[in-house]
């Protein structure tokens, strides 16, 4: 073999470029990589972006009739996100229906077809999981409340009481998180804001043989379907934080056993609801941001939760999981005394932030600590891990490598995601329309978290990219500062759906700019963290052979 055959055999590609070779998607690639044993084995990188020989990623795809292959499910997607381009949870959700009782909903020929052939092939179960997957990896989940990460789900339904016999999940989403979590033949009930994830999950539990699901529409928080429902597990990813929770309107609620939730502080208010459906014995898991562990705000309930002994565990895990962002995340961990079982005793505190986001999950010899809740009541309250649990430093060479190639991949795509603009003026944007007059003909929902298009006559991206404009930002900015969510008053440009469109692709272009950009910084305060540890630990040392050492 001459040297260049060679050099490409030898040469390592990460996912992206696999999923060029074949003409699909990443989350094609990731599905392969679930679904055939004999796919080829990492080579190199990174959990979260590994690298695999080219060479045997090749003979893979040409063995299995792969290369240049748009597959079927595919296709489908494309079908779909065509003629359902603002809401693909409608879409997924007429097509789990039709799995499930042969309505047909909104689906035209075409996507039917690709269904039929597609369910002789792999059985519904088994298309339903992996296009509620796809979902969870794509851009399309935009204007859905929540969608948890297929890594976060493996996470929490791992790390909680696996013989649950009734579990709930008071923000559902598409359901991944509600249908792994328990027994296998778990009772299960859930609520969403937005009616199609509902009509979602209902759907998957049926066709994916799940036991006798419920799930309810509506703010969970204002109004809660299941007020007297209580599970053995309650499983909770919140939406992400928001003042607008409803406290002026839940200022007596009965569900504040600890304290009344702060306005700052949604995801308390979520933990709290979270604990009122847990039956005496359960457990309640909700996933929550680093900073609710020690804000000041919160600090009222975090008390209460030690001096009832409450709470069990506190685990740090990894970056990646989170849906909305690149920080790392922690579990709780809740237990409700029923009378025979006390209140815990200690809080076992799990520090999970070195293990891959991936998994796989065993705890044996994790790195824990068994903290008492005297020495954890002091004037912060402060519940993160990190702080109660002293660093495993043996990997810490090993791992800071890894943080530093992955800095520079993350560098390397970075300049390559910010999109190029052209020079414009103010004036191309033509006249405005009231966001009002745009609901008030039935073309724009402004329910939920985010305003969204109701049909293709307006691209959402388009829309919530304008509203986030100066002039925009300060009607919607109160004289004392406060920033509060008015989308009615906002106005955007008058555009056809085409010159739309082209805006909308250039905002998301900024966002995943923005969201790379996060993904970056955590990264590199974590990267520098390693280095101070490593250097004063003894773990790393400076180079000695006069190199720079950048």
């Amino acid at each position: 073999m001459d040297s260049r055959a060679r050099s490409t055999e030898d040469q390592q590609v990460t996912a992206a470029d696999i999923a060029r070779l074949a003409g699909v998607t990443r989350a094609a690639v990731s599905n392969w990589r679930r679904r055939y044993e004999d796919f080829p084995a990492a080579t190199g990188g990174t959990s979260s972006s590994p690298l695999f020989a080219h060479g045997d990623v090749r003979a893979w795809l040409e063995h299995h009739d792969k290369v240049g292959e748009e597959s079927l499910e595919v296709q489908l997607w494309h079908r779909l996100r065509g003629s359902h381009p603002q809401h693909m949870a409608t879409a997924l959700a007429d097509l789990l229906q039709y799995l499930d009782s042969g309505a047909r909903g909104g689906l035209d020929e075409r996507s039917v077809e690709l269904v039929d052939t597609l369910t002789r092939q792999e059985g519904p179960a088994q298309l339903s999981r992996a296009l509620a997957e796809r979902f969870s990896a794509s851009s399309e989940r935009s204007g859905t409340p929540v969608v948890s990460t297929g890594a976060l789900v493996r996470a929490v339904s791992a790390l909680t009481d696996t013989a649950a016999a009734t579990v709930f999940d008071p923000a559902c989403g598409t359901g991944s998180l509600l249908l792994a979590a328990g027994a296998p033949d778990a009772r299960r009930a859930g609520q969403d804001l937005d009616p199609d994830a509902a009509r979602l999950t209902a759907a998957r539990a049926s066709v994916e043989g799940h036991s006798p699901t419920e799930v309810g529409a509506g703010d969970s928080l204002r109004q809660d379907q299941w007020p007297e429902h209580r599970a053995a597990l309650v499983v909770c990813d919140p939406p992400p934080p928001t003042t607008d929770w409803g406290r002026e309107e839940l200022l007596m609620d009965a569900r504040w056993e600890l304290a009344l939730p702060p306005k700052a502080e949604s995801e308390l208010a979520w933990l709290q609801h979270a604990y009122a459906h847990t039956a005496p014995g359960g457990q309640s898991a909700v996933v929550l941001s680093t900073s609710c562990a020690y804000r000041r705000t919160g600090r009222r309930i975090r008390s209460e939760l030690l001096r009832r002994g409450l709470l069990t565990d506190v685990v740090a895990l990894p970056a990646g999981l989170a849906a909305t962002h690149a920080q790392p995340v922690h579990l709780w961990l809740l237990r409700r005394p029923d009378g025979e079982e006390g209140a815990a005793g200690t809080v076992r505190m799990w520090d999970l932030t070195q293990y891959p986001a991936e998994g796989p999950w065993e705890l044996e010899g994790a790195p824990t600590a068994e903290v008492l809740p005297i020495d954890l009541l002091d004037d912060e309250v402060d519940l993160s891990p990190t702080r109660h649990v002293a660093p495993d430093l043996e990997d810490l060479p090993e791992v800071y490598t890894q943080a530093r190639d992955e800095l520079r991949r993350l560098v390397a795509e970075l300049a390559e995601a910010l999109p190029e603009l052209a020079p414009g003026s103010a004036e191309q944007l033509g006249p405005q329309v009231r966001v009002a007059d745009l609901a008030d003909a039935g073309l724009v929902d402004l329910e939920g978290t985010a305003p969204r298009s109701t049909d293709g006559r307006v691209d959402t991206d388009y829309l919530r990219g304008f509203l986030h404009s100066a002039a925009n930002t300060r009607r919607s900015t109160s004289a004392s500062g406060t920033h509060r969510t008015e989308a009615r008053s906002a106005r955007v440009p008058r555009m056809s759906t085409e010159e739309q469109r082209r805006y909308g692709a250039a905002f998301r272009a900024v966002a995943e700019f923005e969201r790379r950009a996060k993904e970056l910084s955590a990264l590199a305060e974590r990267a520098a963290e390693l280095g101070r540890e490593g250097l004063t630990s003894g773990m790393l040392a400076p180079r000695e052979d006069g190199d720079d050492v950048r």
